[in-house]
């Protein structure tokens, strides 16, 4: 996977995201709130809890707002059911998009979301029709710049506990996984010692399309306005931004 760091463009990106510390705070809530649903309340025996939880702190979350979202997902407070859904469609030039939203209404959040596709030169699509062009892979991210981290060492231990590849930048290391295989990854990384920057499942597009002009500028405008959204979680797209 040669090119620039994703690590790298997800930080760019998301620095301009999350500006907005209210709609940051909300966003980290619902991931606690799914993270939570799906794996239970623990973080001692629910690693994604545990990492988001890792994360919202890191962001300045208050206690008091990650104990209500996972007492919320637990049963232990009264508060809104969401949902997790998946909308597909196309961008100027036909680039593929696909945007995963948490609502607890979703007739509001299909009327916004077909909202930014419409006024941005694009078409929201059903489901599957651009799903097929991404590979979902598990993906961890190590800092190679806090740490004295030994590649070969590193790349042995991942591939052993499942890996398929990693790939070295000047910033960080990258993992890749299976599905399947990403839980045990995640663990044999870090009761080995290592500090994981990142650690998810996530969609990579196999092939990208590059855009100029218009309908360059349409694209960007039509992945912020998405993003800016707040039922969006997040947005995947194989538009070529190098």
């Amino acid at each position: 996977m040669a090119g620039h760091s994703k690590w790298s463009n997800i930080k760019h990106r998301k620095g301009a995201q999350d500006k907005k510390r209210g709609k940051l705070f909300m966003k980290l809530a619902k991931d606690l709130y799914v993270a939570a649903k799906e794996g239970g309340g623990d973080p001692e025996t629910n690693p994604q809890l545990r990492l988001t939880i890792d994360k919202a702190k890191a962001n300045n979350v208050p206690n008091e707002n990650i104990e209500r979202a996972i007492n919320k997902a637990t049963g232990n407070l009264d508060g809104a059911n969401y949902e997790e859904l998946t909308y597909e469609g196309y961008g100027p030039g036909g680039v593929a998009v696909m945007a995963e939203v948490l609502t607890d209404n979703k007739n509001r959040t299909a009327s916004e979301v077909r909202h930014a596709f419409n006024k941005n030169g694009g078409n929201l699509g059903e489901n599957g029709c651009v799903s097929f062009m991404f590979d979902r892979k598990g993906y961890i991210v190590i800092n190679r710049t806090e740490e004295n981290i030994e590649e070969e060492e590193l790349m042995l231990e991942a591939i052993e506990a499942g890996a398929d590849e990693m790939e070295t930048y000047e910033e960080a290391f990258e993992i890749y996984t299976d599905p399947e295989n990403f839980q045990d990854v995640r663990k044999a990384l870090e009761e080995s010692g290592y500090t994981l920057d990142n650690a998810e499942v996530t969609y990579f597009p196999q092939t990208k399309s590059k855009l100029e002009g218009e309908e360059a500028e349409q694209m960007e405008k039509l992945i912020d306005m998405l993003e800016e959204l707040e039922d969006v979680q997040e947005v995947y797209h194989n538009l070529d931004e190098q």
